[in-house]
């Protein structure tokens, strides 16, 4: 399978400024997970243990019941609303946490139904319409269809980005193979993929490699002024977990990075949307 997008070198594109001449749009990714108890994916602090993993169970949830409320307000506070990427059983396991990402504004996008899901692991045919009931849900719920969609494990079939399109999706929060959004080109129309960070991702970094919380928030700070040195509107993300950067210990040096990245000069705190509003109204943001 060829991928669906096109080459092209960044120096060669058209210069421009983001909105209000921002030049580096700046997103932030919360990722609000359901797992189904001993079923299916898991993320685990420690080696999953026999059923009942109740220890790697306890530590998931508590980014439900506390981490999501104290990232959600510390980023409020720093101008930022992020993205969350939701897995819609959270609308009937834990609406007070919706509750609250609504009230500072942020952003829903679809992100599966549980993250013990994944896209290449469901039944035979039934693709298409696991991301249409997602969609369905979020509209029912939030009175608006979602635009963007990540999906559970970065996982995808040869007909994900074709089922995304034709379920309505409009950009796509999985990829970083640019530091512009790109259009994706699909059987159902394009989808615009903005970028999504692999490594400033509190997942893959500080759990995968073990980084520690202050050192990623330096990797914060270093992207943002090196993108900054860039002459052409650029996109910084970063990726967060309520139940990894919503630890108090992580959470202290990662918030006092995101507001001295917020107050650097052409920094735009934007939300996928209206970066995506952003690419719509000013087709020479994005890569061809």
């Amino acid at each position: 399978m060829s991928v669906p997008w096109t080459y092209s070198a960044l120096p060669f594109r058209p210069t421009g400024t983001w909105p209000n001449g921002a030049r580096l749009a700046l997103w932030v990714a919360l990722g609000v997970e359901s797992y189904r108890p001993d079923d299916g994916m898991t993320e685990d602090i420690l080696p999953r243990g026999p059923a009942p993993d109740l220890v790697n169970a306890a530590w998931r949830d508590y980014g439900n019941r506390v981490g999501a409320f104290r990232l959600l307000q510390r980023l409020s506070d720093i101008g930022i609303r992020p993205a969350v990427l939701l897995n819609t059983d959270l609308y009937d396991e834990t609406p007070a946490v919706l509750d609250a990402a609504r009230a500072v504004g942020a952003e829903i996008v679809g992100h599966g139904r549980s993250n013990s899901d994944s896209l290449p692991a469901l039944a035979e045919g039934s693709e298409a319409a696991y991301v249409a009931d997602v969609a369905a849900r979020i509209l029912a719920e939030e009175g608006a269809p979602p635009g963007g969609w990540s999906s559970p494990w970065l996982a995808h079939t040869p007909t994900s980005v074709t089922s995304l399109a034709a379920a309505g999706f409009r950009y796509l929060l999985d990829f970083r193979l640019d530091d512009q959004p790109v259009w994706l080109e699909t059987e159902a129309g394009r989808l615009l993929a903005i970028p999504y960070a692999a490594e400033l991702n509190d997942s893959t970094t500080m759990i995968g490699r073990q980084m520690t919380a202050r050192d990623f928030a330096d990797a914060i700070l270093d992207e943002a002024h090196e993108l900054l040195t860039s002459d052409r509107p650029v996109v910084m993300s970063v990726v967060l977990h309520s139940f990894i950067s919503g630890q108090p210990w992580r959470l202290r040096p990662i918030a006092e990075a995101f507001a001295a990245v917020a107050g650097l000069e052409g920094v735009w705190c934007a939300t996928p949307a209206e970066i995506y509003a952003a690419v719509l109204d000013n087709p020479d943001l994005a890569a061809k």
